[in-house]
């Protein structure tokens, strides 16, 4: 596995991220992890690799606040865009404020830092970065449909950014997860869904570096993602009508 030297990890206090962290700590890797809940952190890592800043990605100034740090810090060879949020159940019955500050933090951020850190030379030489997209970018989401536009979004820009960030010497991959064992994921799924069958995120976060390390420009992490995915591309009313099925027709509530 390729050896990198200093990581940015947004979404780090919980789920794949905190995985990703103690993942790339252990070997070896300085780790500056990114979120707005670091007791997990400070619980799980007693080490000089952490660098913990506390930033609340929806605010319209945290792309200027990431950047004054990361310059004091230094330049990161990995970064990974993995915060996010959800909001499921029926459209109208979700307050509008949700739907812009999910837009804002899974969309607005990793696109508008992964410019800013281009334009203001945060990034070293052999760079991997890294977007954390979502199934349903081949399948739609029904019950969370705005989350699932702001993660087709951040697929079609790590699609757009390729090329031109691979001759500044960045190399962009974006991974499609499907179920993860997630508190996220228990919040926002339907009643009575099982969480056994869905992927530990100590498994995903494994298979994401070993992406990374190829310079892959695509991972759907797991058997049941790649199936889906292939589904989708090759029978797409199907997989929605099953999705409808599956998730959406079985929401008794609104989360957000």
């Amino acid at each position: 596995m390729k050896r990198w030297h200093r990581a940015m990890v947004t979404g780090a206090a919980s789920g794949i991220g905190l995985a990703l962290c103690e993942k790339l700590i252990l070997q070896g890797v300085e780790v500056i992890a990114i979120d707005v809940n670091n007791v997990k952190l400070q619980k799980n890592f007693d080490s000089n690799l952490l660098k913990y800043i506390d930033i609340n990605l929806v605010n319209s100034k945290s792309v200027n606040k990431l950047i004054e740090q990361l310059k004091n810090i230094g330049k990161c060879d990995l970064i990974i865009h993995n915060a996010g949020i959800s909001a499921t159940g029926k459209f109208e019955e979700i307050d509008p404020k949700a739907y812009e500050n999910l837009i804002r933090l899974n969309a607005g951020f990793p696109m508008q830092a992964s410019i800013a850190m281009a334009r203001e030379n945060c990034y070293a030489d052999n760079t991997n970065l890294i977007f954390i997209s979502s199934l349903s970018h081949a399948t739609g989401y029904p019950g969370a449909s705005v989350y699932g536009a702001s993660k087709d979004a951040i697929a079609i820009f790590a699609k757009s950014i390729r090329k031109p960030f691979a001759k500044r010497g960045i190399a962009v991959t974006t991974i499609f997860p499907g179920p993860v064992r997630t508190a996220h994921a228990e919040r926002h799924a339907p009643k009575g869904a099982s969480a056994e069958k869905r992927m530990m995120p100590e498994e995903v976060a494994i298979r994401i570096l070993n992406a990374a390390s190829r310079n892959a420009k695509t991972l759907h992490p797991g058997g049941v993602a790649k199936i889906t995915g292939f589904l989708g591309k090759i029978a797409p009313n199907f997989m929605t009508k099953l999705m409808r099925k599956i998730i959406y027709d079985k929401l008794d509530r609104a989360v957000w």
